[in-house]
């Protein structure tokens, strides 16, 4: 599934974007007075293949959840079970993630990939699959099955600007194993784990695409998971720890030095080589960031943008772009973590975040936030009228 999904990955289409960039020339409004909005929309009809390219909607957020084993090496003070508990918290739409989906309208799916608690379902909810909610992710892994599980709660809601029904937040059930093992004594995965978790991450993507999406947005929940974030930049970037690594949910000093140190630790251990993106997520990667992996490089080869959220989206989108360099095209930077690491993986990939807040939630809040930005940029291109339709006098 990697292997064929990686090939259907190409470049932007130069043709498209021409025509984009020529039509933006003959909108009435000075030229280049839209600034980084002007060169989405060109990026965007690359990547659709046509000007103007879809509006980038409905959008649809994928949270991928997992734990992890350098957890044990005291990098949090939060207690690993909170990632359950959150699995939890999002199904029941009280999740700030909810709120901001509710109010752009986008659906919420989470998939546990790699969660060391035990995730308990009512009777009610564990009966079969909404067949709304998308058909059953099967495969995630040989030992999980993949379960699609629809939930109640806030989130049915109605949401986004037309005020229309949002179906609730649906969950998928794909472990592949239960949480990582501790990248400073072992390999925190094994590279058929990173395949099943990449495998797990392509079917989401797919489901979602054909369901409807026409744009993905990614999302995470995994207590320590700022630290493999941390690893994964610094060794696709060649930066040193001190630069890759921050203090996640807010750590002390004392803290954050021993969650350098932990990076230092693993790096030096696996000495992981950037040109082998499998090998480095197998090293000291989550299992959370190996289907986002697979999200990524799912979107991008059915040329479907994905909105990237914080540091630990952008530190899976430089194994997706190890793995395919032409996915960049598909990707956009929905905003600029608080976490230094995200600025390092930003400017590796050649992207610009669209906004700066100094968020560090993750949840897919920050790219739930430039969302009306990315639809924005779009949609210029097919409601704006030229200088000759308007009958405005050009300069």
């Amino acid at each position: 599934m990697l292997e064929t999904t990686i090939a259907a990955i190409g470049p932007l289409d130069e043709s498209a974007m021409t025509a984009a960039r020529d039509l933006q020339a003959r909108l009435t409004k000075p030229a280049g007075s839209l600034g980084a909005l002007e060169d989405l929309s060109v990026r965007l009809a690359g990547l659709a293949g046509a000007c103007p390219p879809p509006l980038p909607e409905p959008a649809a957020v994928a949270i991928f959840a997992g734990d992890h084993g350098v957890h044990a090496q005291r990098v949090t003070p939060w207690p690993q079970e909170v990632t359950a508990q959150m699995i939890g918290n999002f199904l029941a739409g009280g999740a700030v993630v909810n709120a901001f989906a509710r109010q752009a309208g986008a659906s919420v799916t989470v998939v546990g990939v790699g969660v060391a608690t035990p995730l308990s379902f009512p009777p009610e909810a564990t009966a079969g699959t909404d067949p709304a909610a998308g058909a059953e992710v099967s495969g995630g892994a040989e030992a999980a099955g993949g379960r699609a599980v629809p939930t109640g709660g806030a989130a049915g809601a109605t949401g986004g600007p037309a005020g229309a029904a949002l179906a609730p937040p649906r969950l998928v059930d794909a472990n592949v194993r239960r949480g990582t093992r501790d990248m400073t004594v072992t390999a925190a995965l094994t590279p058929d784990e990173v395949r099943a978790a990449i495998g797990v991450g392509i079917r989401v993507a797919g489901e979602l695409i054909d369901a409807g999406a026409g744009v993905l947005l990614t999302g995470d929940m995994g207590i320590a998971n700022t630290t493999p974030s941390a690893a994964l930049i610094a060794a696709f970037t060649g930066v040193d720890p001190a630069e890759s690594t921050g203090r996640g949910t807010g750590v002390d000093d004392e803290t954050y030095r021993r969650k350098i140190g932990v990076v230092r630790t693993a790096l030096d251990r696996h000495r992981p080589d950037p040109a082998d993106p499998l090998g480095v997520l197998a090293a000291v990667g989550g299992l959370e960031h190996a289907a986002l992996v697979g999200l990524i490089l799912g979107a991008a080869a059915r040329r479907v943008p994905v909105l990237l959220d914080g540091v630990i989206a952008v530190s899976a989108a430089l194994a997706a772009a190890a793995f395919a360099p032409d996915a960049v095209g598909a990707m956009i930077a929905g905003h600029r973590s608080a976490e230094p690491g995200a600025t390092v993986a930003l400017r590796h990939l050649g992207l610009d975040p669209l906004i700066d807040l100094g968020l560090r939630l993750g949840e897919g809040t920050g790219a739930l936030l430039a969302l009306p930005v990315v639809t924005g940029a779009v949609r210029v291109l097919h409601e704006v009228a030229t200088f000759d339709a308007a009958g405005v006098s050009e300069k």
